[in-house]
């Protein structure tokens, strides 16, 4: 059941980012990181055991650093990563005893 919800909200989301990028120079770069995106919460609903949980978890973490600079045209506002860095960091602690 994840797995459908999963599929169809990140294909709903493609085909919204379709339209929404369409103007955009950065739309390949844009939707190879979406779709790494996708494949990781997918591969988190797939996941049989706790290393691989922990592998897409921080593949989840990787694409969401990716598609925050993403659309960043200018490199001075870099307190969003940073903030996205800092809290996935904190999720993989709260990971590491079930190893």
């Amino acid at each position: 059941m994840m797995l459908l919800i999963v599929t169809g909200v990140g294909g709903a989301i493609h085909i919204y980012s379709f339209g929404y990028m369409d103007e955009d120079k950065s739309k390949a770069r844009f939707f190879a990181f979406m779709s790494l995106f996708t494949f990781s919460m997918l591969g988190i609903v797939l996941a049989n055991n706790f290393l691989m949980l922990f592998i897409f978890w921080e593949l989840v973490g990787v694409s969401s650093y990716l598609l925050i600079g993403s659309g960043l045209k200018n490199p001075a506002p870099v307190t969003p990563r940073k903030r996205r860095s800092s809290s996935t960091a904190s999720a993989t602690l709260d990971f590491s005893p079930a190893f």
